[in-house]
């Protein structure tokens, strides 16, 4: 446990991307003991695991203690027809919200995840009779493309979890991003990394949203991830720190273009 006064606390999916890291210093930020899941489900992009231990390792040694277990789930998830985990399907390049982009939806993956969290939460809450909240990262921006990150989703399965359990009262859901988007994400990461008095650039080098890193761990700045990052980094102001294919006047380049040519087309 940390130095700071904790009497609230919260569990979230941290997969090691940046929208799951914002939530992560957001709650820590207001005072949450918090346990994280990370899941393992033979993504392409196992990379974000590792940088979410690296995070892990920062908050510690900033005496900023933080629960992580790792969720296996490669076996179940290995028979799901998806971009991000079936060998010889090309994870598609282009804006965020194009049509191709639903080939990175890896089917019911939130509903699983939200599930395993639920059970999560509920187990301490039960066990400390205390009320637990459950963190998502989830933002309007993941709703064109990914249905099970839109606000009808998650008040449907909020409604079916409190029906299937005792206790459910003591649980709830808490998803701060869900009206806002990445650049939302990102303001409100400087304010609470001030405030937990920690470095904004080895936090965010310390993540991947990238869906086609290379093997040196870089980003391509091409996919439709890549995409919708570069731009928030670049509308608050900030250089990415994380490690790109090209340098980074180049793929902010790209990602503009690639951002007209969209508005173009609608």
């Amino acid at each position: 446990m940390d130095g700071r006064r904790l009497s609230k606390i919260a569990v979230m999916a941290f997969s090691g991307g940046m929208d799951s890291t914002g939530l992560l210093v957001h709650l820590l930020a207001n005072d949450y003991e918090v346990h994280t899941l990370s899941y393992d489900y033979g993504q392409k992009h196992k990379l974000e695991l590792d940088r979410a231990k690296a995070n892990i390792t920062y908050l510690s040694e900033n005496n900023i203690k933080v629960t992580q277990r790792i969720v296996d789930l490669q076996s179940a998830m290995s028979i799901f027809h998806s971009a991000l985990t079936t060998e010889d399907y090309e994870v598609p390049e282009g804006h965020y919200e194009e049509e191709q982009m639903k080939q990175t939806v890896v089917p019911n993956r939130n509903a699983i995840f939200a599930s395993i969290l639920y059970g999560y939460a509920l187990s301490i809450a039960t066990k400390n009779d205390t009320s637990v909240k459950i963190g998502l990262g989830v933002h309007s921006g993941d709703h064109e493309i990914y249905p099970d990150c839109r606000p009808e989703f998650y008040d449907a399965l909020e409604h079916a979890f409190q029906v299937g359990n005792w206790d459910s009262e003591k649980v709830s859901f808490y998803l701060p991003y869900l009206e806002g988007d990445k650049e939302t994400i990102l303001m409100d990461a400087e304010k609470s990394l001030d405030k937990l008095n920690l470095d904004f650039d080895t936090i965010f080098a310390n993540t991947n949203t990238s869906y086609n890193p290379d093997e040196q761990g870089r980003s391509s700045g091409k996919s439709g991830a890549d995409i919708e990052r570069i731009l928030a980094f670049n509308a608050i102001g900030r250089k990415d720190p994380v490690p790109y294919v090209d340098d980074w006047s180049k793929v902010l380049e790209h990602a503009i273009k690639i951002e007209k040519e969209h508005k173009e087309k609608i």
